[in-house]
C-alpha cells in the first residue's frame, strides 16, 4: 500500500515540476517581403474577408461556414468560423488599427480547445514597391496545456501553417497588380 502512495506522490511532484518549467507563454510570428506598396498590402489586409484568398486553414476545409460581424475592416468586426476537427470553431475580432502599421485581433477559438490568443499584421516598407508582412500571434497556455505544451511548440504545430498563408498571401497580391 505504501509503495502506491510513493508512486502516485511521485507522479505528483513529477507534474508539478513540469508545470513549473513549462512554457507558460507562447509567440509565433513569420514575415514575407511582397512586390506591392505598403498603402496597397495594408488596405488588402484590413478586411476580414480577404482572409479567405490566402488563409491556410480555408484549405482544410473549404466547406467552413463563415459569417462576418459588424463592418468588415474596422475596430470590433469579426470573423466567425465552424468546421470540419482540422479548422475547429472560433472567431477573430479586429481590437486595433493603426493605418499603413498594424491590424491586431483577437483569436479565440471554440474548438476543438477552448484558447484565447491575441494576433497581428504588420506591415513595413522596405521600398516603395516592396513590403514585408509580419504575421504573428501570442498567448498564454493554461493547465493541461501547459504541460503538454513541455512536449510539444506552439511554433513547430502553427509556423508552417503561417508560412504556407504568407505565401499564398504574396502570391494573391503581387498576381492582382
Amino acid at each position: 500500500m505504501m509503495i502506491i502512495v510513493y508512486i502516485i506522490a511521485g507522479i505528483f511532484v513529477i507534474l508539478l515540476l513540469i508545470t513549473a518549467i513549462a512554457p507558460k507563454n507562447y509567440h509565433v510570428s513569420r514575415n514575407i517581403q511582397i512586390k506591392r506598396p505598403l498603402p496597397e498590402v495594408f488596405n488588402y489586409l484590413k478586411y476580414l474577408r480577404n482572409q479567405s484568398e490566402w488563409s491556410p486553414w480555408e484549405q482544410r476545409d473549404p466547406e467552413m461556414f463563415k459569417e462576418i460581424r459588424g463592418t468588415d475592416g474596422t475596430v470590433g468586426a469579426i470573423s466567425y468560423w465552424k468546421g470540419n476537427k482540422e479548422v475547429g470553431e472560433g472567431e477573430q475580432e479586429i481590437t486595433r488599427i493603426v493605418e499603413n502599421d498594424i491590424i491586431e485581433s483577437q483569436l479565440r477559438f471554440l474548438r476543438p480547445f477552448a484558447s484565447i490568443s491575441e494576433s497581428y499584421l504588420k506591415v513595413v516598407s522596405v521600398t516603395p514597391e516592396n513590403t514585408r508582412v509580419s504575421w504573428g500571434f501570442s498567448g498564454n497556455h493554461k493547465l493541461p496545456m501547459r504541460i503538454m505544451m513541455f512536449f510539444m511548440s506552439m511554433d513547430k504545430m502553427v509556423g508552417k501553417d503561417f508560412e504556407q498563408g504568407l505565401a499564398k498571401l504574396k502570391k494573391v497580391l503581387e498576381n492582382n497588380g
